[in-house]
């Protein structure tokens, strides 16, 4: 419990896990799916989207593969360390809510629509005629690694996207 007038201290989970940012990366992604065909995302892959991008360590492994390389050689880098690759599945899991709010978010600013009819996601933009906000050097970063996991996903089916990352929707 906090005294009153006195500010709330929030952990940096708390910080970076919230459906504001959460609907910016799913935005990213729909962006980066579309790219490669201009198809729209399946709604289960949305929920695949924040496990990857707002775990440090698998950022990294995102931000350090080159986009022509693809999700295969991707988790064969996050392969090297067995559990992280299966630290994916329970991440999935853990972030399900934030998953399902971020996407309610996104849609209700206009970011992406949904369509019911065929469960899926399209990101709406980009907005270039917008000046980009000055943003902190960690938000920065997620952006193109989110473009990127889009990208990677919409190469493959639902079902090769799951069986490559060892998850199940």
């Amino acid at each position: 419990m906090t005294e009153v007038g006195r500010p709330v201290r929030l952990s940096e989970a708390a910080i970076v896990q919230n459906e504001a940012l959460g609907a910016y990366v799913l935005w990213k992604f729909g962006l980066g799916f579309q790219e490669r065909d201009g198809q729209a995302a399946t709604l289960p892959l949305a929920f695949l989207v924040l496990p990857l991008i707002l775990h440090a360590p698998t950022l990294e492994m995102v931000l350090s593969t080159y986009k022509g390389s693809g999700l295969h050689l991707f988790v064969g880098k996050l392969g090297e360390q067995r559990e992280d690759l299966i630290a994916v599945h329970g991440r999935a899991l853990s972030l399900r809510q934030l998953s399902l709010e971020s996407l309610m978010r996104a849609e209700q600013s206009g970011l992406i629509r949904i369509d019911p009819t065929t469960a899926t996601m399209w990101s709406v933009g980009p907005y270039d005629d917008l000046a980009a906000p000055s943003l902190p050097e960690r938000i920065r970063r997620i952006a193109p690694a989110s473009e990127k996991v889009g990208y990677w996903f919409a190469g493959l089916s639902d079902q090769q996207v799951a069986h490559t990352l060892r998850v199940e929707f």
